[in-house]
């Protein structure tokens, strides 16, 4: 247990940081880059699993699937943040920025896989 929460911790700081590194370097601006950024914080985070899984003992390795679960959610993450709030300006979700939906996205498919 202590293991996953570790792991959680080290996906989300890694994903936050690694991930503003990466975009960094790709050049791709304006509604686009929310889309690519899911895909690298999702690979980003499926790594970072693979690695821990080799370091802390109550953690297992990740498969093909986590990366597709992780990639999926944080795509699906990603078109409600880009579509949905101008269609539905009301909702709470607007003062969520779009970088952190797609981060906890990924989160949320790579440990619902699991």
């Amino acid at each position: 247990m202590l293991g996953r929460l570790v792991l959680l911790l080290l996906q989300i700081a890694g994903g936050y940081i690694l991930g503003k590194i990466a975009m960094g370097y790709i050049p791709i601006r304006g509604d686009l880059s929310i889309f690519v950024y899911a895909v690298v914080v999702s690979v980003i985070i499926f790594l970072i699993g693979i690695v821990a899984s080799q370091i802390i003992k109550d953690v297992g390795m990740p498969h093909s699937g986590t990366l597709s679960s992780s990639l999926v959610l944080a795509l699906i993450f990603a078109l409600i943040w880009t579509f949905l709030p101008p269609i539905v300006p009301d909702l709470p979700w607007n003062k969520v920025p779009a970088q952190w939906a797609v981060l906890i996205g990924a989160v949320l498919g790579y440990f619902a896989k699991r």
